[in-house]
């Protein structure tokens, strides 16, 4: 899918932000849970680690919830932003690092959620700006994906219009109608449906026409684990474009799909625990 804008569905009375997305946004350098342990086994660390009592209060609460949390249950949140000071946030930081998955989503009046997954699968910073840019809340939240990513993603339209395709069109209107069929029956829990665009014979004009009917909607993730694969929703709930791209930057396979938010970017349950495992590891050895 193109990149765009979002536009707002037609009767909605709370608009949401218009966010330029682009694949270029999320980049940036990546610390990992290698580069965690070696801060924290530094001397500065030690220093900082003990003016800092609150991050040590909350680790094992975070530690807990990941050992109850399930794969649909609503997130767990932890507000850093009252929790912590200066410093304390400083060493969440490093202690959180960045995982494989980042994510930029629209909300209504101008806010915007910027969420990165941290080195403990499950466990997420969400950072919430306001229409200035500035930072108004500040989270770590305890989920398989944040509640901000589901939430933007349920208020885009629950149908779509299919007009007339341009005449290098192929096969664009049935692809259409079946997303139409697909979106409109599909039920929260339900397997996702895919549809690959790469195996269909597909024209320049059929990709531009399926873009411009589905639309771009107010949430983007990128995951960058094993090669780059890149989530956007688009302005029609419960289709996602989901495309996974090679080390040169080029499209290995472009697929529509339809349901909940696609599982390339979810955490599983089995990550909860591991999570919890690793953190209390942490705060053993350099908490207490």
């Amino acid at each position: 899918m193109k990149a765009g804008f979002w536009t707002v569905p037609e009767g909605e009375d709370t608009p949401l932000s218009l966010l330029p997305i682009g694949r270029d946004e999320e980049s940036g350098s990546r610390h990992t849970g290698t580069g965690a342990l070696t801060f924290l086994a530094t001397s500065d660390a030690a220093t900082l680690i003990a003016r800092c009592p609150g991050v040590a209060r909350l680790l094992p609460a975070i530690a807990e919830a990941l050992d109850r949390q399930t794969a649909n249950a609503p997130g767990i949140l932890f507000d850093l932003g009252q929790a912590l000071g200066a410093e304390e946030l400083r060493l969440m930081d490093e202690l959180l690092g960045e995982g494989e998955v980042a994510a930029t989503v629209a909300l209504p009046d101008g806010v915007v959620a910027h969420v990165q997954e941290s080195v403990f699968a499950g466990l997420w910073r969400v950072r919430f700006t306001d229409a200035d840019n500035r930072l108004v809340a500040d989270y770590a939240e305890v989920s398989a994906v944040p509640q901000a990513v589901r939430r933007a993603a349920a208020m885009t339209t629950p149908s779509f219009a299919i007009g007339t395709p341009p005449a290098g069109a192929m096969n664009v209107l049935p692809v259409l109608t079946e997303i139409a069929g697909r979106a409109a029956s599909h039920v929260e829990g339900a397997a996702n449906h895919v549809i690959s665009l790469s195996l269909l014979p597909m024209s320049p004009d059929d990709l531009v026409f399926l873009a411009e009917t589905l639309g771009t909607g107010p949430v983007r993730l990128v995951s960058r684990g094993y090669g780059t694969c890149a989530v956007q929703a688009t302005a029609v709930r419960n289709v996602w474009s989901v495309q996974f791209f090679n080390v040169a930057d080029a499209i290995l396979l472009d697929t529509i799909e339809v349901g909940d938010v696609p599982t390339v970017v979810i955490a599983a349950e089995e990550d909860f625990r591991d999570a919890a495992v690793r953190l209390r590891e942490i705060e053993e050895a350099y908490f207490k």
